[in-house]
């Protein structure tokens, strides 16, 4: 216990120092989770299949338990190829200040009680709605329509078309019209249980925070006045800003991928890595597992870290055009931070390419486009971000297998996602405790927090075969971490000894 206030104190110094630069530094993460005593496809190398979808639910819940006043979603998840389908994706959306944001009727998966056997009043829910949005004054118009199956229904007794309804809302002449799509859902909450039947909404594309906090109410006083006991939001995922978060449970080969809403600073990070590691541990879910000769290796996902601002325009990456290449600078020179914390698949074909793992002539094209971007005043991100990405990225041009991966810092062909002005690093394992993954972020921001507001335009080195020979000794990861620290504490950057003894100590890691 002691040790843990120690570390938590040590953190919130860590804080305290990047604050009094007046740098905003956000930073997120994707841990991953798996069921180490399975041998089944899902937990082995598949995304989808066996208990994969009723643990993450659970997971969930036990996440909402732990950080209450939240609203549970269940957006339409990614569609991938091959896949005729998009996979599941749960979400919980809250308020950062702390304050509810949903009193309505609980998503089944939260409910106290089973939902009644009886369908809901589909129909007298869509009134209630289209009155509440004529309340403020908006147009509306409640139609019903027809809800047609999805393949996974095909085979069902009934496939017939279901009731539903669209109640359609305007909420000023010059605005889009929003569809919301109101039906019967079959919620099985149990793999033997019979199918609870309760009212579902599917959600519509929304512009703004401020606007979807202004439907909000309207949802939960026609779902009190109808007395719905339980209700499901569904469809798309609703805006979020610096007022509000977002945590995601989806699913990911042979493990379930947690996405964390981005912590405003490491200490808050600890703590919602500490909520998330005990939620996947009540269901048996590890962020390790074994290899059959016994070596203790990570989940089989990964553990990448995020950072980034506020808003995209205030990301250190956006506001301080130089930071990304003295990023790019800092990491040639200091291999450590590519292999000491890494996972197993490192490399030129692995699953996170240093740009100089990539061969002599993309090599010297990097120490060219750096030297042009040192000399040109570069004024917008889409000019950085078209400068490097095709360095930041493996042999075939995959940025999404790249150590330092931008392909959402400023992507002009990545509709929606692709300007949020974030940095990730992927060249991370799964850590197995919150206090590794937090002092790992505590690291890798005192890395960019001394970049931003120091020049460093040290030359690229050319290690050759030296990168991967040297490299993959203990003594020499070591060394390099120990310079690194002491350039940090030159700084005034300094961690502190209790992060830097959790850095160090990795008593599973096998070289």
């Amino acid at each position: 216990m002691e040790a843990d206030h120690t570390f938590e104190s040590a953190v919130h110094r860590h804080d305290a120092q990047v604050a009094e630069l007046g740098l905003p530094i956000w930073v997120g993460s994707e841990p991953t989770f798996t069921d180490r005593e399975a041998q089944t496809p899902a937990w082995l190398h598949a995304a989808l299949g066996d208990d994969k979808e009723l643990r993450a639910r659970a997971l969930l819940g036990t996440v909402c338990g732990l950080m209450p006043g939240g609203l549970v979603l269940r957006s339409t998840g990614r569609l991938y190829p091959g896949e005729k389908l998009p996979r599941w994706n749960f979400g919980l959306l809250r308020r950062r200040d702390g304050e509810p944001l949903w009193n309505g009727p609980p998503d089944p998966l939260l409910a106290a009680e089973p939902a009644p056997a009886g369908p809901p009043d589909i129909a007298a829910f869509a009134s209630a709605l289209a009155e509440e949005f004529a309340s403020q004054h908006w147009a509306s118009e409640c139609v019903e329509t027809a809800e047609e199956r999805g393949e996974e229904d095909a085979d069902k007794e009934g496939a017939d078309d279901t009731p539903a309804w669209t109640v359609t809302a305007t909420a000023h002449p010059d605005a889009e019209p929003l569809p919301f799509v109101l039906h019967a859902h079959e919620d099985k909450a149990e793999p033997d249980a019979d199918r609870a039947t309760c009212a579902a909404i599917e959600l519509p594309e929304i512009a703004s925070v401020e606007l979807f906090l202004a439907i909000l109410p309207c949802m939960e006083h026609a779902a009190r006045a109808c007395g719905l006991p339980a209700l499901v939001f569904a469809g798309a995922t609703p805006p979020v800003d610096a007022t509000m978060e977002l945590t995601t449970v989806t699913p990911d080969p042979a493990v379930i991928e947690i996405n964390s809403a981005p912590s405003r600073n490491c200490a808050e990070f600890l703590w919602r890595s500490q909520q998330v590691y005990a939620a996947a541990a009540a269901h048996g879910l590890s962020p390790y597992r074994l290899y059959f000769n016994g070596q203790v290796a990570d989940s089989g996902g990964a553990g990448q870290v995020t950072f980034g601002g506020p808003t995209p325009e205030t990301s250190p990456f956006v506001s301080n055009l130089q930071l990304l290449p003295r990023l790019v600078r800092y990491f040639n020179r200091h291999p450590a931070l590519s292999y000491l914390f890494s996972h197993d698949f490192v490399g030129g074909s692995g699953q996170s390419v240093r740009p100089d793992e990539r061969g002599t002539g993309a090599f010297d094209d990097l120490v060219l486009a750096l030297a042009l971007l040192e000399r040109e005043t570069v004024t917008e991100p889409e000019l950085l971000w078209k400068s490097l990405a095709s360095f930041l990225c493996d042999a075939v041009g995959n940025s999404h297998r790249a150590e330092i991966n931008i392909e959402k810092l400023w992507n002009p062909y990545l509709p929606g996602r692709g300007r949020l002005g974030l940095v990730e690093f992927r060249g991370l394992r799964m850590q197995h405790t919150p206090q590794r993954a937090t002092a790992i972020a505590c690291l890798l921001r005192a890395i960019i927090a001394m970049l931003a507001t120091r020049p460093y335009a040290l030359p690229l080195i050319d290690w050759g075969r030296e990168l991967h020979d040297r490299f993959a000794l203990p003594f020499y990861l070591q060394a390099d971490l120990d310079s690194v620290l002491a350039e940090l504490d030159a700084a005034g950057l300094g961690l502190e000894a209790p992060i830097q003894a959790v850095l160090r100590h990795d008593a599973f890691r096998f070289l």
